[in-house]
């Protein structure tokens, strides 16, 4: 009990004390897109021409990446190479995908479903918390890249759950934390290994030093905003008349971005209590890493395990860039380049991140649709179980 009352200090104490304010400077932005989630995927169902427009946006992505692009490196049939793919290790890969999807789920269960016992706990129980994770990740897929529609739907389920603008805003910071977190940690440290050779591999400096340098620089960028301290935020507060405006908005946020960070280093601190959680976050990207060792048993090649973790998480920082469907096209070059970067043969390198995309990416989306039926099947139980505890509230009230 001790420690679930220090998880909730750190929320309480650390968090901009107006919620009022609060919900006009960081949580709105949000709750625009939250809001109307529901309706943007009914249109989008019925938008034929949208969802054409984006299947030919995907189609000729796919086609330039993995049609165009090897001819032009002197590759030729590289999805007739398909065939040649062993398939126990495609099996392999797929249980990996399933391993990492359901070790989200933990993680989100554990950050954003909280550990007071109250209402929204009980309600983010894992059944919701898989709904939401595969929910969220289709809705990355279909709205935006870079995570953004899956941020939106998360906010939304977790407003739908009972949690309060401050505290949803709060956990979605300290759940990414958590997660990036780790992200930073393996390309530091193995970026570190692999360029002084303790690790064996291509130890390319843009593929080893430079990123885990960038690792290092973010790393120290979370543990400095944990240590804004308030006389800091009061005194952005003090600023003048002219820039009363920007200073409340540079403080509000500055409070909900700190309190998040240092909720997030709470779990750290106190890995006994939060052993699921902390495992999460890693079995999400030991997960995708395995996906991707399997891809390549599946074609006979055995990547060193370094160059396997930077070529990974190198690749990925493509998913920042803009792509018509949660990184399609992008993130499949910036893998393809990251481990031809690293030496490995461009013939094994096509087919097996095709395969890894196949089984990581397209195959759970499915799933996900399923899953977001679901999800509004229990938002919904959700809303008749508030609209009949006011019910009974009012009743309650009226007759004392």
């Amino acid at each position: 009990m001790a420690d679930e009352s220090r998880h909730e200090s750190v929320e309480e104490l650390h968090a901009p004390r107006d919620e009022d304010e609060f919900d006009e400077v960081v949580a709105d932005a949000i709750e625009v897109e939250a809001e109307d989630f529901e309706e943007r995927g009914r249109e989008l169902m019925r938008d034929r021409r949208r969802i054409a427009g984006l299947l030919a946006a995907v189609v000729l992505l796919v086609v330039a990446i993995y049609v165009i692009l090897p001819k032009v490196v002197g590759l030729n049939d590289v999805f007739g190479r398909l065939s040649d793919a062993t398939w126990y290790w495609v099996v392999i890969a797929a249980a990996f995908n399933a391993l990492s999807f359901g070790a989200y789920t933990v993680l989100f269960r554990g950050v954003l479903g909280g550990f007071e016992d109250d209402e929204v706990h009980r309600r983010l129980d894992l059944r919701a918390s898989y709904q939401v994770t595969m929910a969220g990740f289709v809705a990355t897929t279909i709205f935006s890249a870079g995570g953004a529609g899956g941020i939106a739907l998360t906010y939304w389920a977790l407003r739908k759950a009972g949690m309060s603008r401050r505290r949803a805003a709060c956990r979605m910071v300290a759940f990414l934390v958590l997660l990036y977190s780790v992200y930073l940690l393996a390309l530091l440290i193995f970026g570190v290994l692999l360029r002084t050779g303790v690790l064996s591999g291509d130890r390319p400096l843009a593929g080893t030093i430079i990123p885990a340098a960038v690792a290092g620089v973010g790393l120290a960028i979370f543990v400095a905003i944990s240590f804004i301290p308030e006389d800091v935020q009061r005194g952005i507060r003090r600023l003048g008349s002219r820039w009363a405006r920007i200073g409340a908005a540079l403080t509000k946020a500055s409070g909900t971005l700190a309190s998040g960070v240092r909720t997030a280093l709470v779990h750290v601190r106190h890995p006994r209590q939060s052993a699921l959680t902390l495992a999460g976050a890693l079995g999400w990207w030991a997960g995708n890493i395995g996906v991707l060792w399997g891809s390549f048993h599946a074609f006979g090649v055995n990547v060193p395990f370094a160059v396997l973790v930077m070529g990974f998480f190198v690749g990925m920082v493509a998913n920042l860039a803009p792509s018509p469907a949660g990184g399609v096209g992008t993130v499949d070059a910036g893998l393809i380049g990251a481990f031809v970067l690293f030496g490995i043969d461009e013939n094994t390198v096509f087919p097996a991140i095709l395969t890894f995309r196949l089984v990581g990416f397209w195959l759970p989306i499915p799933v996900g649709v399923a899953a977001w039926l679901q999800l509004r099947k229990t938002v919904r139980r959700w809303e008749s179980e508030t609209a009949t505890a006011t019910i009974k509230s009012k009743v309650t009230a009226e007759a004392t």
